[in-house]
């Protein structure tokens, strides 16, 4: 049978097979043999063309047995071997099972992945363009004789991959009652890609209008390479950091931001110099891991727009930046995107900026049950999330499912990632969200593994919360995180709350949510909290002391992107999230907020004048106390989200930084917030090492040397010896009534106003710039020259030593 006249072919695999010479042979096919399935089938009218369609994906020779016509009434059987020709592109062999994900090297890319219960593995390789017809342009099936170690799968190849994306099909059972979720039509994306390609541009749907496009992953190339221009880590002590939470988006999105690229990573590297002038010198980025900004997509009847996952926390990928937060996009399959994010790094760092990622490893954006096969639902699902005996999800993080963090492949994957992180994205720490779920005990689907033994009847170890979680260990004592900066939010949804508790091995560092609500209800006014509150400003002993830990250990904040903005938080006694369509059912009802007398933005002028000093008061106690001060993005201007404790679902003002009203209020909250942080850096006293003693610090009342911790007392004030300021003297008046404080006597020595929280701008800060400053300390002078001071109702001052020209 001549076949090479043929000029119609079939693709068979990756190649093409001339068919038309077997037709035109006028051969009917009897019987075939598929060699990989040692099985023989029968065929009573198909064509050769339709047979090699239906089989051209097999990846074993076919014998294929005919009969023809010998013009004589007889039969002529003839014989047709099809062998599985070598791939178009690429040479194919066996690989390494190590190291995970896709790596560059011997002038190929090895591909390895972890399943324990696939059956079969396949290799898809998908170009740009066929990632948006949603085809697959290549399939390489994996053996499992040759190309699997264990439970890992490889596979290594050679060959053209420019613009060359890929995944992973896996078969096996798909049985969500015994935790498996195999699917063999579902591309899958690789837990350890380095980039995560689909939509280009932040919230654009596709031409289809599909939420979730198929996504494929980055193939890297020994060519990757970006230019550190030596970059090293800041390794600032953490007693000195002051940090800044924002949004990467939301920082230069808004028009008024007049960047070249908005709402990117470039934007906000435009921008770095407005930190710096803050005296911010760590910023913490709300997730920049890859998501899905269009995960909760739908019509909001309230604001007539769509709502979309503006924060972030849902994860797709743990080592893909957020490709969307790049100006590139997606060129150069996303490789541009991963140096722009990079870039950012580089030149925070130049500016002494460390940078510290919001890191989600709670939960994934798979959600429950009824949610997508992106990851690793579709790779291992029993292992990657903790699961009941019966397959169902357990929800300690709100969304559906929980990391299954302590199992033995999780914990190493996610120690892995932060390891790549820091080595590879040079970034100085991360801010682990709803952190007590990677305290609790991991499912590990039998109780022979748990146990070493079958036990009877339900299990009820899963999520039980450990004193010495295997995954807090391993990242506590790795050889490279433990010389970063690790916070944990000691908390999670399930009901644990572990602040001041969470297993530290002396490094770890809180959210200190017990100073937020303390000092809110202090300052706001509220009996009972005078003796809390100074807890508060010497660190929290009552937390971090008897565990062995340091006042730096605590992060101290007041606001979060997660609740009222520090202007809301005076502004308004109840939420009001009408915006988010959710009838006001969402978010925090317990904000510990005061509106100062009347609701919402539109309020007489005593009320916005006690409003402006109520912020500075929270300002300035936040950088007076001991430990790691973090202020929310927009607070130092005073960003008004009206009332909304619940943004996560806005691409709009209640997200953006606002520069407009930055730069109208520079002569106001801003300048005050520069000087008081300019004033901590300078200050040795207010990041000590240990907490203070009685050597250092003395508390006062009304009259100096006693303090009044009774439940009725609003007023708390002390005294800070202070190796370059001398001396220094802060109290608070959380009273409706004003007071006249006795000072301590300090001979040869006067008081010397600084910040007075009740004063009009400029003269709630006498900055030694000031023109006029000497007049208005005299103004103070009838009070001094008597060692007492006069402190308003809802007000704060900061008094200094210094020499006494008249003793």
């Amino acid at each position: 049978m001549d076949l090479i006249q043929s000029t119609s072919r079939l693709l068979y695999g990756s190649n093409l097979i001339n068919i038309q010479a077997f037709n035109k042979l006028n051969l009917k096919p009897t019987s075939f043999y598929n060699n990989h399935q040692k099985r023989k089938n029968t065929c009573n009218s198909e064509s050769f063309g339709d047979l090699f369609t239906k089989f051209a994906t097999q990846d074993s020779p076919l014998v294929v047995k005919a009969r023809k016509n010998d013009g004589g009434g007889g039969a002529m059987v003839e014989t047709a071997v099809v062998e599985k020709p070598d791939s178009r592109r690429f040479q194919v062999s066996e690989g390494c099972p190590t190291p995970f994900g896709a790596t560059a090297r011997d002038g190929g890319v090895n591909f390895s992945i972890y399943s324990s219960n696939a059956v079969s593995a396949t290799l898809c390789l998908i170009t740009l363009a066929d990632l948006h017809q949603n085809t697959v342009t290549e399939e390489i099936s994996l053996d499992p004789l040759t190309n699997k170690i264990g439970d890992v799968w490889h596979v290594f190849l050679k060959g053209d991959f420019k613009d060359v994306l890929y995944g992973y099909k896996f078969d096996g059972k798909f049985s969500p009652k015994e935790g498996q979720y195999y699917d063999s039509s579902q591309i899958i994306l690789d837990p350890y890609a380095k980039a995560v390609i689909s939509r280009g541009q932040f919230g654009v749907l596709e031409p289809d209008e599909n939420c979730w496009p198929q996504m494929a992953c980055r193939i890297p190339s020994c060519e990757d390479e970006f230019d550190w221009e030596g970059d090293l880590p800041l390794k600032y002590p953490q007693r000195d950091l002051i940090i800044y939470e924002m949004h990467v988006r939301g920082f230069t999105k808004h028009e008024s931001s007049r960047t070249e690229f908005p709402g990117t990573y470039l934007g906000l590297v435009e921008k770095l110099d407005h930190l710096k002038e803050l005296g911010i010198n760590c910023i913490e980025l709300m997730p920049c891991h890859q998501f899905n900004e269009l995960e909760y997509f739908s019509y909001n009847s309230v604001l007539g727009n769509y709502k979309v996952n503006f924060w972030g926390y849902s994860t797709v990928n743990y080592f893909s930046p957020m490709i969307r937060y790049s100006s590139a996009g997606i060129s150069n399959c996303g490789q541009d995107a991963i140096n722009e994010f990079k870039f950012l790094v580089k030149e925070a760092h130049k500016r002494g900026i460390e940078v510290i990622m919001d890191v989600v490893f709670n939960h994934t954006a798979e959600g429950n049950e009824k949610g997508p096969i992106l990851s690793f639902r579709g790779a291992d699902n029993s292992v990657y999330y903790m699961l009941a005996p019966k397959g169902e999800y357990y929800n300690y993080s709100g969304c559906g499912n929980t990391f299954n963090c302590n199992h033995p492949v999780v914990r190493q994957f996610i120690v892995d990632c932060l390891r790549y992180w820091v080595t590879e994205m040079h970034v100085d720490g991360f801010r682990f969200d709803l952190a007590s779920i990677m305290t609790r005990g991991s499912s590990l689907w039998d109780a022979i593994n748990v146990y070493g033994i079958p036990i009877e009847g339900d299990l009820i170890t899963t999520g039980t919360p450990l004193s010495s979680p295997p995954l807090i260990d391993m990242i506590s004592n790795d050889s490279i995180l433990c010389g970063v900066k690790l916070i944990a939010e000691a908390w999670d949804t399930g009901g644990l709350y572990q602040v001041g508790m969470f297993p530290h091995w002396g490094i770890w560092s809180e959210w200190n949510g017990k100073y937020r609500d303390v000092v809110r209800q202090f300052i706001k006014g509220t009996n009972g909290f005078s003796g809390a509150f100074a807890e508060c400003l010497c660190g929290s002993p009552n937390l971090y002391q008897e565990g062995g830990r340091r006042p730096w250990n605590s992060i101290n904040f007041i606001c979060a992107h997660d609740g009222f903005s520090l202007a809301d938080l005076v502004t308004y006694n109840n939420k009001h999230n009408l915006a988010n369509g959710e009838d006001n059912n969402d978010g925090e009802i317990h904000n510990n907020s005061w509106n100062c007398g009347q609701e919402g933005e539109f309020a007489s002028i005593l009320v916005k004048k006690l409003r402006k000093r109520q912020m500075r008061n929270f300002f300035i106690c936040l950088m007076v106390s001991q430990g790691v001060p973090m202020i929310t993005m927009g607070d130092e201007y005073g960003h008004t989200k009206g009332g909304n404790n619940n943004t996560y679902c806005h691409d709009n003002d209640m997200n953006y930084f606002r520069w407009d009203k930055k730069e109208e209020s520079s002569s106001e909250f801003f300048r005050f917030c520069c000087l008081v942080t300019k004033f901590r850096h300078e200050c040795e006293s207010l990041g000590l090492k240990d907490f203070p003693t009685a050597e250092r610090l003395q508390w006062h009342g009304h009259t100096p040397d006693k303090p009044d911790w009774s439940d009725r007392s609003r007023f708390v004030a002390f005294t800070l010896i202070d190796s370059v300021k001398r001396e220094i003297y802060i109290a608070f008046n959380a009273s409706h009534l004003p007071v006249t404080v006795s000072l301590p006597e300090r001979p040869g020595y006067r008081w010397e106003p600084l910040v007075d929280t009740s004063k009009p701008t400029p003269y709630d800060f006498l900055s030694s710039d000031l023109p006029d400053r000497e007049t208005a300390i005299k103004q103070y002078s009838q009070f001094l020259d008597g060692n007492l001071y006069p402190i308003l109702s809802y007000s704060s001052i900061i008094l200094l030593l210094s020499p006494d020209e008249n003793a």
